[in-house]
């Protein structure tokens, strides 16, 4: 899983350069097409990430790049969850260094 943490933190990392440089990172690209979804806890304490579009009773703020890159980061680095890290990973899948034994 080690690969896998390694692949998921580096690629953040490009995504805050995206940010820097005024283009939407791929995290926020594969929320706008359902992919998955980064939202808060309900006690608002927390985020959470979602496989597919989350339809909400009520309308949910977006979580800011900012904090769903710490949240992801946090995660890879405690490698306590293969199938989150590969659902993360896996909006990177055109990316050369991505293998295809990581898709959740």
């Amino acid at each position: 899983m080690e690969d896998l943490s390694g692949f998921v933190l580096a690629r953040l990392a490009d995504d805050e350069r995206r940010l820097e440089a005024g283009e939407l990172p791929h995290i926020d690209e594969a929320e706008r097409r359902g992919r998955l979804r980064i939202m808060r806890t309900d006690d608002q304490q927390g985020l959470l990430l979602v496989a597919g579009p989350v339809e909400a009773r009520e309308e949910r703020v977006p979580v800011p790049f900012p904090e769903k890159a710490a949240f992801l980061r946090e995660e890879a680095h405690r490698q306590r969850d293969g199938a989150m890290l590969g659902l993360v990973a896996s909006v990177y899948d055109a990316h050369p260094d991505w293998r295809e034994d990581w898709r959740p």
